[in-house]
């Protein structure tokens, strides 16, 4: 008796935990979004702007690995397959359909300190100058490629940890002033390494904490060693990036296909350079031989990795935050969803794989995703279209670029820093909309340029989250006595037609990074419930959203909230007399509830709200000027309701 029940038991619990065919499908589609999308690419709209994307893409890939590499303390051939492997395998794991992985600035920086620390310069006379059987490069280039390469491997291994432990939900204590502090002060070290090549100088590496002015102390005293040649190119390059960039982005809608001004500049560059003999007559350092091909893969020195865990935790945090950030912005720009669980699989296993390829440690580039934004790139087959040009690149043109002056391809790095440079203009914004921001900002770009871009991060974060815990004491809730006189001056003042088609919904915690997103799936929840609009006027809405720390969604709430009338014009009214503080997240995430409700048909008024959140509003987003948003109270955005259908009833008959 005993043994038939075990068997039944077993044959139950073996019949719970049988993977069926739609459950591994639908694994397979949430795990893979390639297979998604990609059955559905349309080839007639989206393949030509997608190729004209591809092709500028590419140009980008191409420098800005060149470029990167030697950020990174390794062959600039390698910077090249980092453009390559990674755009392929978040292709096909990632969600972001404008994000272009590769080679990244931060993560380059951060890899060569552990380049530099392990395979120290002088290590070069001490190696052996032989030819390795690894495309023809020396066993001091190969060293440092490991490095860089353990660095790569054991970043997305943490990354890929992180995506098992389903730490993506944690991302939201990275908040948007602390991602632009760090990424502005990681452009900051950026354009501090480039200084020696756009002044053709001799400089050590200098790392460490307070590197960034000893730098310029450097450079400071041995100002005497710059080449002028070095120099004036530099600008030249610089001016000519910056004036035609500018023009390209004036009169892109005029243009069907903008000028690839760093390629153009590239081939230029490399030709004056190549006729004129500037390597030997003006001792002008350039690329250098850049071998053919890709070797065969092969796995990272794994003896390595426990000397380098601190620049892989960098690499995996700095690069999953400024690509989360770019994937979210172009989901958010053309309105679809993405997990940032998934993003940590796609960036972890782009650094795994990438690593046995000879790559440095790879992420999204500010640069590059604004460059397929502004040439109209639809899908990831953009990036897919690079890598083909990529390819020819590496097999056929790579040798061209032996000529390319080190000083043009740093002017080119530098000008495409730009979008990280001119975030700079946040400070405004944060001063005007919540000064703490303003203040988290400073000080994380402070201790960016002092230490590195992980420590930024690492302090932007825990000061955010110590300033928030310290000002939820203080929160007050809202007063049940108001809103009762409120209602109840509602009821009898309008008619019962005008109030079917308003919602009243309360916000009775403050507003901030911890709960601005949850804030923002709730009330959009409320908005988009199928329920009969004639709803009688005992039953308007008024929902109290209880948004703090909580996973709880309000069934009540939701339940009660009716979508938009088929033929009536709306209205959403929030309540912010319990609103008591927020901070610039808050404030963008009821901007976008503004905007998202604007093009839905749902007029928006806000009630009760302070002076501080009107100016921040106000500053924050494009409102409607022309028709009243902030109320005193909730019967007075009624009254202003109950008026405006008055008029529309009004100008209607006088149209007859």
């Amino acid at each position: 008796m005993t043994g038939a029940k075990r068997k039944k038991k077993s044959m139950l619990w073996s019949k719970m935990h049988t993977p069926q065919c739609e459950d591994i499908i639908q694994w397979c589609r949430r795990r893979l979004p390639i297979l998604d999308w990609a059955p559905h690419y349309n080839l007639k709209e989206n393949l030509l702007p997608d190729t004209v994307s591809g092709i500028m893409l590419a140009v980008q890939q191409v420098t800005q690995g060149l470029a990167f590499a030697v950020l990174s303390s390794v062959h600039p051939v390698f910077g090249l397959y980092g453009s390559l492997f990674p755009a392929i395998i978040y292709a096909i794991f990632g969600m972001g359909h404008h994000v272009a992985t590769g080679t990244f600035a931060l993560t380059s920086l951060i890899s060569a300190n552990a380049v530099e620390r392990i395979v120290p310069q002088n290590m070069q006379n001490l190696t052996t100058q032989s030819n390795t059987s690894v495309l023809g490069l020396s066993d001091f280039e190969m060293q440092r490629i490991h490095v860089a390469a353990a660095v790569s491997f054991l970043g997305g291994v943490i990354q890929v940890a992180m995506f098992v432990l389903q730490l993506g939900s944690a991302t939201f204590v990275v908040t948007e002033p602390v991602i632009s502090a760090m990424t502005t002060g990681a452009a900051t070290h950026v354009v501090t390494s480039q200084v020696k090549y756009l002044l053709g100088m001799k400089m050590p590496y200098i790392s460490g904490p307070l590197g960034f002015f000893y730098i310029y102390a450097y450079v400071f005293e041995n100002i005497k060693s710059v080449r002028l040649e070095a120099l004036l190119l530099s600008l030249l390059s610089i001016v000519v990036l910056v004036l035609v960039k500018e023009l390209n982005e004036q009169f892109k809608r005029k243009i069907k296909v903008v000028l690839p001004v760093d390629l153009v500049l590239i081939i230029a560059a490399s030709f004056a350079c190549y006729c004129t003999n500037m390597e030997n007559t003006y001792g002008l350092e350039v690329v250098g031989h850049i071998p053919q091909g890709i070797p065969s893969p092969r796995a990272p020195p794994m003896n390595i990795l426990s000397a380098v865990i601190t620049e892989a935790f960098g690499v995996a945090l700095v690069g999953y935050v400024a690509s989360l950030a770019l994937a979210q912005g172009s989901a958010k720009k053309f309105k679809y969803s993405i997990d940032d669980n998934q993003e940590f699989l796609a960036h972890g296993l782009s650094n795994i794989v990438s690593s046995f390829f000879f790559c440095i440690p790879s992420a999204a580039a500010m640069g590059r995703t604004a460059g397929l934004y502004s040439t109209g790139a639809k899908t990831q087959v953009a990036c897919l279209i690079s890598c083909i040009f990529v390819l020819i690149v590496i097999y056929a043109i790579g040798p061209l670029l032996y000529w390319l002056p080190m000083c043009v391809l740093a002017s080119i790095i530098v000008v495409g820093l730009k979008g990280m440079l001119i975030q700079f203009r946040d400070l405004k914004k944060y001063w005007n909309v919540d000064k703490i921001d303003w203040g988290i900002w400073v000080s994380t770009y402070v201790f960016t340029i002092c230490f590195a871009a992980n420590v930024g991060l690492l302090f932007g974060v825990v000061c955010t989250i110590a300033i928030v815990i310290g000002r939820f004491p203080r929160a007050m809730t809202v007063s049940i006595k108001n809103m009762k006189e409120m209602e109840f001056k509602a009821k009898t003042e309008m008619d019962s037609e005008t109030l079917q088609q308003v919602k009243i919904i309360s916000i009775n915690n403050p507003l901030v990074f911890l709960n601005a997103k949850k804030f923002y799936t709730d009330l959009m929840n409320i908005i988009q419930k199928e329920n009969a609009c004639n709803q009688p006027l005992d039953d308007i809405s008024k929902c109290e959203q209880n948004t703090l720390l909580n996973s709880l969604s309000n069934g009540n709430c939701n339940e009660e909230a009716s979508q938009s009338c088929p033929n009536e014009k709306c209205s959403l009214i929030l309540d912010c007399s319990g609103f008591t503080f927020f901070d610039s997240s808050g404030v963008s995430m009821l901007v976008e509830v503004y905007m998202d409700c604007k093009g839905r048909s749902v007029d928006v008024l806000l009630a009760h709200c302070t002076a501080s959140l009107i100016k921040a509003m106000t500053y924050y987003g494009n409102l409607d000027s022309e028709k009243p948003i902030f109320f005193e109270s909730v019967s007075a955005a009624i009254s202003h309701i109950h008026s405006n259908k008055n008029l529309s009833k009004l100008s209607d008959h006088s149209e007859v």
